[in-house]
């Protein structure tokens, strides 16, 4: 059942449109994360959601319940959403403990009730050890996950958070995605999750939505998303993939330049029509002779090859001056300018329409 309801949601500064007619259902209890790069509208819709700025035009629901529209807007105070932004924003005089407390001292609970709520999210969030410590006394993680409790320690509605690793070293940021996955799992709020980082979107989302340009591209699960592109933006965006331009010949047949014959096993084409091919890089097969294969092989040229410790990356170019970026296993090592070939699985060839 939808909890969250984005209609028709856009906003404009001046002539400048940054988000463009969003309709989006949130079922309860879900994480969604709008992924994409900077400057495409994701962090807009998020301050939309919190009632930071005002829509232009559509509206948002909770439980049915306009909370925002052109015509009225329910201030962020009275939305019962939590925010977790990119600076964590602790009250650097207070301890674990007083910051999270905060929010409940707000709504007037009584001391007993502000400490049994405080430990069991302390407890949750691992952090029940260091709650009296102060803010500079901890690791980044540390304080994210103070950052977090706080935000559950109210139960909010919604949970929404703004790229909140982004401030993080990578193993810190590996780290807290499954961290934001168990505690979502363990308190199931509704959450809307913005990042640019797949991986990040990837470990956490049940739901991911790509934006583009203030447009939604594509809705779906992870595995959605990934294995079954609807664009060619959603396809470059979301893991890597080689894009081969051509004609489609047929329904799944695709000429494309330099001779290729793609035969895909998923996608759409359409007779005639212009056509790009999506395959990952770890999808192609790479050797030094010929495959045994009758169709969606060509030979190239290696034209840079990089040990990356777990497998050797190539760029090889082939007929037609495109360059086709693969990987392969540490043991087949190729020297640059060495003739190679490649093969392109069907079931791994996605027909995209351009």
């Amino acid at each position: 059942m939808a909890y969250l309801e984005l209609d028709g949601l856009s906003k404009s500064y001046g002539s400048l449109k940054v988000v463009k007619n969003i309709n989006l259902t949130v079922d309860k209890g879900k994480l969604v994360c709008l992924l994409g790069p900077s400057g495409c509208g994701k962090t807009t819709t998020l301050r939309l959601i919190a009632g930071f700025i005002a829509a232009t035009e559509g509206e948002i629901r909770v439980g049915g319940k306009s909370i925002s529209s052109a015509q009225s807007t329910v201030p962020p105070e009275r939305r019962n959403m939590s925010m977790i932004f990119q600076s964590y924003a602790l009250w650097p005089h207070m301890t674990v403990f007083g910051n999270v407390a905060y929010g409940l001292g707000l709504r007037g609970l009584a001391k007993a009730a502000i400490a049994q709520g405080v430990e069991k999210i302390l407890s949750a969030t691992q952090l029940l050890a260091l709650k009296d410590r102060y803010p500079g006394e901890l690791s980044g993680g540390q304080q994210q996950r103070v950052s977090l409790a706080r935000a559950l320690v109210i139960q909010p509605e919604i949970l929404l958070l703004d790229e909140p690793l982004s401030n993080l070293d990578a193993n810190l940021r590996e780290e807290m995605r499954f961290e934001i996955r168990r505690l979502h799992d363990e308190f199931r709020y509704t959450t809307v999750y913005v990042t640019h980082d797949q991986a990040e979107a990837m470990t956490t989302a049940d739901m991911i939505v790509v934006m583009n340009d203030g447009n939604i591209e594509q809705a779906g699960t992870p595995e959605d998303i990934y294995e079954r592109p609807a664009t060619e933006f959603v396809a470059r965006f979301i893991g890597g993939t080689n894009i081969l331009s051509g004609k489609a010949t047929d329904s799944t047949t695709v000429a494309c330049e330099g001779g290729l014959i793609l035969r895909c096993g998923s996608g759409t084409a359409m007779t005639g029509a212009k056509t790009a091919v999506s395959v990952r890089h770890h999808d192609i097969e790479l050797s030094s002779g010929r495959p045994a294969y009758d169709t969606n092989v060509t030979a190239g040229t290696v034209t840079r090859q990089i040990y990356l410790g777990s497998h050797r990356d190539y760029l090889v170019s082939i007929a037609g001056g495109e360059v086709v970026r693969t990987v392969a296993p540490v043991n087949v090592a190729i020297p640059v300018g060495q003739e190679v070939w490649l093969h392109f699985p069907p079931e791994k060839c996605r027909a995209l329409a351009k």
